[in-house]
């Protein structure tokens, strides 16, 4: 198998296909402007000490890294609070889940996958004539187009992935009379949902998929897929919402340009930020993650005898690195540049911090914001990513007494906008 074979030298080469593509992993090697400050010398906290994290405020308490649910109402939310420029890559037991697979699944039996449609003629296409072709297709990232503050926004992950280029693959053994595809997963329970409705279909054009360089995935983090995240085989489109990228791939057929929107495509709509919910597919932009942004801890320190708080955050998404990331801490204040940022590639995720010195107790918004006019930044601009957190010790030194926490909520006051 290709991808097995090139498994030993999977390091060398990520970095020949980044460096010989013009882009970098923010991240990879160490080499990250947030990780170069700590290590020269030019982080404020250096020689500190880190008396722990404060706790995101307006969230919800669901469990992270562990499976709720069954089916299609099944979830995993990523626990993204201990990420760093040294470690990208999501482990597969803790990487994101929205939908485990069926009981009626049967992946133990031989898998094809069926092309037909608008084709001079249909094929079918083995699980292993896929593997055999198989290659390491580098780091990509996939958020759940429903990744809201109720989630946590532990519906964003990123994996190591193997695969085959669908553009290649069907260049290289079909003849379409239409530029339109759908791609198709077994999608059938034994339950009715509470939360979703069964049918696993997207349509794209050859070109999106082309553009995205989409693959079908057999393996993740060089480990074959588990049925949860799509055994034997699922579609990956890189930069588009994760309703995107079909699990359980069994069905590729080329359909007619007036072709009806399949019912995940109404379904998941408003999630991509289409305009209302179109009855045709042609109608439907390319569900790409705009680029987006948000803080993951916050840090809180003593550094020579004074309380200082570094804000540490991710950013992700778009499809052009930017050069400037700013942030404030409530509406009061201007926007200020993010201390340590360096975006070179939007796939997979950048990281950035900031030293922040609060000015009193209170409960402070964290909003980001990119001001470059020509990058979309959709939910970033409507406060999407927004977080809280409750700031209870500012003084320059360490106070022997603090106020509690519900002394100041009597006083009324509350998050700041």
């Amino acid at each position: 198998m290709i991808g097995r074979l090139a498994k030993p030298n999977r390091r060398e080469f990520l970095r020949a296909s980044l460096l010989g593509s013009g882009t970098l992993l923010v991240g990879f090697d160490k080499i990250s402007e947030f990780a170069r400050d700590q290590k020269d010398g030019h982080d404020p906290f250096r020689g500190g000490k880190q008396l722990g994290t404060l706790e995101f405020t307006g969230e919800s308490r669901t469990p992270l890294d562990t499976v709720i649910g069954a089916g299609l109402d099944a979830r995993l939310y990523s626990d993204l609070s201990a990420l760093s420029p040294e470690q990208l890559v999501t482990p597969v037991e803790k990487f994101y889940t929205r939908t485990c697979a069926s009981e009626l699944l049967d992946a133990g039996k031989p898998w094809t996958i069926k092309v037909g449609g608008l084709v001079q003629e249909p094929v079918n296409l083995a699980l292993e004539d896929l593997k055999k072709s198989a290659k390491p297709m580098g780091l990509h990232l996939m958020e759940c187009s429903g990744n809201t503050r109720a989630t946590r926004f532990g519906l964003l992950s990123v994996g190591d992935w193997t695969g085959v280029p669908i553009s290649d693959l069907l260049a290289a053994r079909i003849k379409p009379r239409t530029d339109r595809v759908m791609v198709s997963g077994f999608d059938q329970y034994t339950m009715k949902s509470a939360t979703s409705i069964p049918g696993a279909d997207w349509i794209f054009t050859l070109e999106e998929l082309q553009s995205a360089k989409a693959f079908l995935a057999t393996e993740m983090n060089e480990q074959p897929l588990t049925k949860d995240h799509g055994a034997p085989v699922r579609l990956l489109v890189s930069g588009w919402y994760g309703c995107t990228c079909i699990k359980w791939v069994n069905a590729i057929t080329f359909v007619d340009k007036d072709s009806e929107a399949t019912s995940q495509m109404q379904e998941f709509a408003v999630r991509t930020h289409q305009q209302g919910i179109p009855n045709l597919a042609k109608d439907y932009r390319p569900a790409i993650i705009d680029q987006a942004a948000m803080p993951i801890r916050v840090e809180k320190w003593r550094v020579n005898g004074r309380i200082k708080y570094r804000v540490v955050g991710i950013l992700w998404g778009g499809s052009r690195p930017i050069r400037v990331l700013e942030i404030r801490f409530n509406a009061e204040e201007n926007y200020v540049r993010v201390d340590s940022f360096s975006q070179a590639a939007n796939d997979p995720w950048s990281f950035w911090s900031h030293a922040w010195t609060p000015k009193a107790p209170d409960t402070y918004m964290i909003r980001l914001r990119v001001t470059d006019p020509v990058v979309p930044t959709k939910r970033l601009d409507s406060g999407h990513y927004d977080r809280s957190v409750e700031v209870i010790e500012v003084e320059k030194r360490i106070a022997e007494k603090q106020s509690a926490p519900g002394e100041r909520r009597a006083s009324g006051q509350g998050p700041r906008p």
